[in-house]
């Protein structure tokens, strides 16, 4: 039997004290909230905390589960031609409680952006989407189920 592989990713929408969301610009796909996938053997709240600090150099407290993001469609594996799982994203609020903005590898630049604004700057309509979710969040978790390539908006749900 084969069993179904999903990679397990998480999002954080991170304020300052002034009420600022916290944004890299990726290599890949512009700007974005940080996250990333977790690691074996890694929570999904320690990973949240490592990709932040790792995407950004900012230390946070984590809040509310706001969103799951679940991408149903398999993509190629880079550079190679075997198909990975989908991948299924929990995305959470948080609050920077030390550090000072910093690059890596994966963000090009680093920045605070107004809520109003912050989806302004975000090219890639899937993640608009996500964030515009989490932004929005009022008490119930937004379950969105998309695939890619093109980009389809399969379902939304409350939960």
């Amino acid at each position: 039997m084969n069993y179904p592989v999903h990679i397990v990713a998480v999002g954080g929408l991170i304020e300052n004290d002034e009420g600022k969301i916290l944004a890299i610009k990726s290599p890949n796909r512009g700007w974005e909230i940080p996250g990333g996938q977790i690691e074996a053997g890694e929570s999904i709240t320690e990973g949240l905390k490592r990709e932040i600090k790792e995407e950004t150099g900012i230390d946070i407290e984590i809040g509310n589960l706001v969103a799951v993001h679940s991408n149903i469609g398999y993509r190629a594996q880079p550079h190679e031609n075997n198909r990975i799982g989908t991948i299924v994203s929990f995305g959470f609020t948080g609050k920077a409680i030390s550090g000072e903005l910093a690059t890596s590898s994966e963000s090009l630049e680093v920045k605070w952006f107004d809520r109003k604004q912050i989806l302004n700057v975000i090219n890639e309509e899937f993640t608009r989407d996500k964030v515009r979710y989490m932004l929005n969040y009022d008490g119930r978790v937004a379950y969105l189920v998309f695939s890619r390539a093109p980009y389809i908006l399969h379902n939304v749900q409350y939960l």
